[in-house]
């Protein structure tokens, strides 16, 4: 092997080494971490609506003394402790908990927990009392001692039983101190929440409100465990990039705190296919926290935000609006949400990644496609030839490059009998061949440089979108998003055992049909080329196909079909252009000297 195919070689492992250790640190799950949580003088019980100081105007510690105490109920019962207003729309379903007024009942009708289509809706708001507690609730607070706002056990009293589309709810509450309280809540045909609350003062006295919103979630939420996907606080408040931090990182803060002003955005929770947000009026300057509290395991994860203080006089009143997003991550509504509102970047509320630039766009393609053929799967494989296509002229000069060096291997052997003891004289002399026939030695690893962004990225949108999701392709594949669910070590289901529950080895024992395809293609495109004469790295490329084999075991099967596509497209395509270059195809020859070995 000539220095030009060595270093063709190391560059070729040292890729695929990075696709290995980028999917070790930034695509497969780590072990969940819980650190230690100091527990504090304000229980989690007491977690709620955001105080005020009135000297600095900034938010202060949540501070409500009434607030309901940690689950000890189910969920049913929790539901059945207080009367609700129903919630039927054709997106969600629920109940608006009328004590309090908060939104704490959301489930999504269109998605399951499984593939299986009599499996449970997912729930995505709790109701406070029982598991799981996570809800919203908007209002006002005041900074005046003694002055008597709604709170979490404020009864409301409400102008119909059920908020439907079109439909919206009034809640109303006389505090018997001068101040009536109202609370429209709309609904539209998706997942955006439209919270009018409204106050006036019919007292003697001036008072001073503001406006807040808040969510809250109860015990620390379970998460993927991704590296890759980000699941926890998220949000955009005023002109700042987006705010991520994590459930864990949140204890690094001062008090356990966070804090973010500015005018307008949005800030919530994100999981990896729902998510919930607090949407201030986005010309309002807006004072906005992620915040912890309490010890486990009643950890209180919240974000909220105040307003402008609005003073009261006798006869006046005041209104704030608010949107609350309780749903999928839709892709078009969430885009949709973003250009109707004006929310601030509301679009980062999917996690598109490094690779945005081309993850968007790569959606975009695959989500049209899919639109007219109605399989994702099949969309994929569309998109990879249109990608194809695009690269087309970069592929082809550079397997028509290396096309050139076979045909100038005699040439490149007789430098080394012209300057047999002269290494530096035979590198010289090798690359001024190359110049002169317009050969780039490093050509052949260009199309693996420019497929590992578009791999990590098509991953992303498999992995991320909710589109995605219970996607089925053709065959056992029933979910594009998940693995291959056949195992060869299972004898594809005629053994009942799971191998991957085993310890140590076991997550590398989940492989399947399609993962052993792909080994296949590799293989193949492996043997496209010479083998080389270095016994080492011989080793090296026959090992390579059966590594990616396994490690592709665990990731979504989409990704799988896609890589495998790739390969065989990629044997097909350089086949052609060697073909056409009058350079000799190698495949068929290493593969009868393969046999010819297993035959000896």
């Amino acid at each position: 092997m000539n220095s030009a195919e060595s270093r063709n070689l190391l560059v070729a492992i040292v890729l695929s080494a990075l696709v290995l250790i980028g999917w070790q640190y930034f695509v497969a799950p780590k072990l969940p971490s819980h650190p230690p949580v100091a527990v504090e003088t304000q229980q989690a019980a007491n977690t709620a609506a955001p105080n005020v100081n009135a000297a600095t105007t900034s938010v202060g510690a949540p501070t409500t003394p009434n607030a309901p105490a940690a689950a000890v109920a189910t969920r049913a019962e929790a539901l059945a402790a207080s009367p609700r207003v129903t919630i039927d729309t054709p997106a969600l379903g629920g109940s608006i908990d009328l004590t309090g007024g908060v939104l704490d009942d959301v489930v999504l009708k269109a998605y399951r927990e499984t593939i299986d289509p009599k499996s449970a809706n997912i729930t995505l708001f709790n109701p406070v009392g029982g598991p799981n507690a996570y809800w919203a609730e908007t209002g006002f607070v005041t900074d005046a001692p003694g002055a008597k706002t709604p709170n979490r056990t404020t009864r409301w009293t409400a102008s119909a039983d059920t908020l439907k589309v079109g439909q919206p709810v009034t809640l109303s509450y006389d505090n018997g101190e001068g101040l009536v309280f109202t609370r429209e809540i709309a609904l539209d045909d998706r997942y955006m929440f439209t919270i009018k609350d409204s106050v006036a003062n019919s007292g003697a006295a001036t008072v001073s409100l503001r406006p807040y919103a808040l969510v809250l979630r109860r015990g620390t939420p379970k998460v993927s465990g991704y590296a890759v996907l980000h699941e926890g606080y998220v949000g955009v408040i005023g002109d700042s990039s987006v705010q991520e931090v994590t459930y864990s990182a949140i204890e690094k803060e001062t008090n356990r705190v966070k804090s973010i002003a500015g005018e307008g955005g949005w800030l919530g929770f994100t999981d990896k296919y729902w998510a919930s947000a607090i949407i201030p009026e986005q010309t309002a300057p807006v004072e906005a926290r992620f915040v912890a509290s309490g010890a486990s395991p009643n950890e209180d994860y919240q974000t909220d935000f105040v307003g402008k203080a609005a003073t009261l006089a006798p006869g006046a009143s005041a209104s704030s609006v608010t949107h609350v997003f309780a749903g999928a991550k839709e892709v078009s509504a969430i885009e949709g949400y973003q250009k109707a509102l004006g929310i601030k970047k509301f679009d980062l509320m999917i996690d598109w990644g490094w690779f945005y630039f081309i993850t968007k766009p790569l959606f975009r393609v695959i989500d049209f496609i899919y639109n007219i053929v109605g399989n994702f799967g099949v969309a994929i494989l569309i998109v990879t030839l249109l990608v194809r296509g695009v690269l087309f002229p970069l592929a082809n000069k550079s397997y028509r490059s290396m096309a050139k060096m076979k045909q100038l291997q005699p040439q490149i052997a007789k430098l080394k009998d012209i300057y047999p003891d002269d290494k530096q004289k035979q590198q010289q002399a090798q690359m001024e061949l190359f110049r002169k026939e317009g050969v780039n030695p490093v050509a052949g690893c260009m199309p693996m440089v420019i497929q590992i962004p578009v791999f990590f990225a098509l991953y992303k949108v498999i992995f991320i979108t909710i589109e995605m999701r219970h996607a089925p392709f053709f065959g056992w594949i029933h979910d594009l998003s998940a693995p291959d669910p056949t195992n060869v070590f299972t004898l594809f289901g005629l053994i009942p055992w799971d191998p991957t529950q085993l310890p140590m080895i076991g997550h590398f024992l989940a492989l399947g049909i399609w993962p052993l395809i792909m080994g296949f293609s590799m293989f193949l495109q492996m043997k496209m080329n010479p083998e080389p004469a270095d016994p080492v790295q011989k080793q090296m490329f026959a090992f390579m196909p059966l590594i990616f084999t396994f490690m592709l075991g665990t990731f979504p099967a989409g990704l799988v079909i896609y890589w495998t596509w790739s390969n065989t497209l990629t044997v097909a395509q350089q086949s052609f252009i060697m073909w056409r270059a009058g350079v000799k195809i190698e495949l068929f020859d290493n593969l009868k000297k393969l046999f010819k070995k297993g035959t000896t």
